[in-house]
């Protein structure tokens, strides 16, 4: 139901990558180089390296992602209109769900990458809303165009959709998501998504393969 391929592509690269090259930046861009910075040394960390390791590690990139994306919002732009009706458990639950399955689909891209670098390009803040746009520089030379867009939330700035060459994160489960409803039901919806989620902690529990 949920091919996160293309999701796991962006935050691994806002995650995992190097920076290219350093621009003048303000806060929203110089949070996510942060975010890069710590991630890079959990990598690095002889504590979280070696066979055996592989949970220890996913569970202190797992926190660093906390720290960043805002999944209530996400969680809530792609329900959209079907957000409205739903109670604050199964809000609760849904961003649960939803925010432990988009985890899980970027850690388990992160080791699939090397060499390739991001470039910061531009800032636009607009009040409490910016969008930092980015470049993957993958080894070959090609270029992938990713925008972060970000809401401040008490003096910090959380990405809440990433749009890739055009297309937006949010959009594209706010479609895959409106479909299973008005298909089905909002019931099917969280059934999908909580056999989406075992299935990857099954994967989850497999080490980490070597390099």
């Amino acid at each position: 139901m949920i091919r996160p391929a293309w999701w796991g592509l962006a935050v691994a690269a806002l995650l995992v990558l190097p920076s290219a090259r350093e621009v003048s930046a303000g806060v929203p861009t110089d949070q996510l180089k942060s975010a890069i910075d710590r991630v890079v040394k959990t990598l690095e960390d002889p504590a979280y390296t070696g066979e055996g390791k592989a949970l220890e590690r996913r569970r202190a990139i797992r926190k660093i992602a906390n720290e960043i994306f805002d999944f209530h919002e996400i969680s809530r732009r792609a329900l959209a209109r079907h957000w409205q009706g739903l109670s604050e458990k199964q809000r609760e639950e849904f961003v649960a769900l939803f925010a432990d399955l988009l985890e899980r689909a970027y850690i388990s891209k992160i080791e699939l990458y090397g060499g390739e670098k991001i470039q910061y390009t531009n800032e636009r803040v607009d009040g409490d809303a910016a969008t930092v746009a980015t470049k993957i520089i993958a080894k070959s030379g090609t270029d992938v165009p990713v925008d972060y867009r970000m809401l401040k939330r008490g003096g910090h700035w959380l990405v809440y959709d990433v749009n890739i060459e055009g297309v937006s994160l949010v959009s594209n489960y706010r479609t895959q998501f409106n479909k299973i409803i008005q298909t089905s039901s909002y019931d099917e919806l969280v059934q999908k998504l909580r056999t989406k989620q075992d299935e990857l902690v099954a994967e989850d529990k497999k080490p980490a393969s070597k390099k």
